[in-house]
């Protein structure tokens, strides 16, 4: 659903005119390391949610559609977690008065580890993508509002991100970094979960355009 750099059949190109394009790299462009602990809260999460319900209202939450490739084929990056096996984007929590977009970018700033504090990399924070909404504090999620839920827990927006040609990802101990391919999320929607499910049929509004690494690159 995308085609190669500057290439492409020309019956194809008219119409990705009126797509954005999304450029994506090669997996093995990335590398990983494991980021600092974070100390363990000892409050149980439903308890702790509840708290912060009471005190700051709704829990406002971001999520990132981190896309690369393998061979020309797109793969989503996301998080499994080591206990449960199960997945989820990169993101977290705003704080109180945190726009979406500078929170994503404080979510990222922490995913992506730089060494060197004077070296340059820089993703973009692209289009919202879509929102989930959860009635209660289980974080079972919808596409929509329930009609007759009127204090919704939490919002979850999921943003398109565009990677940089390399970068460094530090990964929270408890999770392990996977890129999941698009064949997989759409032949077996249940291993990954509704909201990873939908990443193809989100991403094909856009002309997704393949890069391969650069010089220096391995």
């Amino acid at each position: 659903f995308g085609s190669r750099a500057g290439s492409g059949p020309p019956w194809a190109r008219p119409m990705d005119v009126e797509r954005k394009e999304w450029p994506l790299y090669p997996q093995a462009s990335y590398d990983i390391q494991q980021a600092k602990p974070k100390k363990a809260k000892d409050e149980h999460v439903l308890v702790r949610r509840k708290r912060k319900y009471d005190s700051e209202g709704m829990r406002r939450t971001v999520r990132a559609v981190l896309l690369v490739h393998v061979r020309g084929h797109p793969h989503v990056l996301a998080l499994q977690n080591v206990s449960t096996q199960d997945y989820g984007l990169p993101g977290g929590t705003l704080r109180p008065g945190e726009s979406e977009r500078d929170g994503l970018d404080r979510k990222m700033r922490q995913l992506i580890f730089k060494a060197d504090p004077n070296s340059v990399c820089e993703w973009k924070v692209g289009d919202l993508l879509c929102m989930w909404w959860c009635p209660s504090f289980e974080q079972v999620a919808y596409p929509y509002l329930p009609q007759h839920v009127t204090r919704p827990k939490e919002c979850i927006k999921v943003y398109q991100v565009a990677l940089p040609e390399r970068c460094v990802f530090a990964v929270p101990p408890k999770d392990r970094l996977v890129a999941v391919p698009f064949f997989d999320l759409f032949e077996d929607p249940q291993a990954y979960g509704p909201l990873l499910a939908e990443l193809p049929q989100l991403a094909s509004r856009y002309a997704v355009s393949v890069h391969e690494a650069t010089a220096g690159i391995t």
